[in-house]
């Protein structure tokens, strides 16, 4: 009863932080404001989350499981391996574009946060792991190729391209080919 209990305040904390997050922008946000708006003292917050960088993390992390399962099922029918790549980075891109305390995270002043976090984040890394297995894409380079793909996801939420069709052709272009083929099957001149 109790786990369940520290739970719910835990994500009750998490849904206020990201309402402050979209109010306020991530970086301004601070512990004090979240205790406030949560209606507790500090000393409670920090039993839950340690610092501020520990929040702003577990709120990343809930959010990219959420977004990660939501993405799975989108690609769950796909059989082509480029095609589950593609449509895995433009579900990625237009949820979190769609979610507002999502795409706080990328506006001008907080999408070097963003970026650090997804650069350091296991539990995003395994996310974009996760669809290179989708894809049927593995190896001894599935790590580095996770974390290029998640490097790729920040900078077009980041620096968007002109449309979704200038991004899906770019993603088509440069991303699925280089994610879906070996080191050795690489031509760059096909690039």
């Amino acid at each position: 009863m109790r786990d369940e209990r520290s739970r719910v305040a835990a994500e009750r904390i998490l849904d206020v932080a990201a309402q402050l997050y979209v109010d306020n922008g991530i970086n301004t946000v601070g512990m004090a404001e979240v205790a406030r708006a949560v209606g507790c003292s500090r000393a409670t917050l920090y039993r839950y989350f340690d610092s501020r960088q520990a929040l702003q993390l577990a709120f990343v992390h809930r959010e990219a499981r959420r977004i990660g399962a939501l993405i799975a099922q989108e690609v769950s029918g796909t059989a082509d391996p480029r095609d589950v790549i593609v449509d895995a980075m433009l579900a990625a891109i237009r949820l979190v574009r769609r979610d507002p305390t999502l795409a706080a995270w990328f506006q001008l002043g907080d999408s070097g946060l963003a970026a650090q976090i997804a650069h350091s984040s296991e539990v995003i890394e395994s996310l974009g792991a996760a669809f290179l297995g989708q894809a049927g894409v593995g190896g001894e380079e599935t790590s580095r190729r996770a974390r290029w793909l998640v490097r790729v996801i920040v900078s077009l939420l980041t620096v968007p391209g002109i449309d979704d069709d200038d991004e899906r052709a770019m993603i088509e272009q440069f991303v699925a080919p280089v994610i879906t083929t070996g080191p050795h099957e690489r031509d760059v001149r096909s690039i």
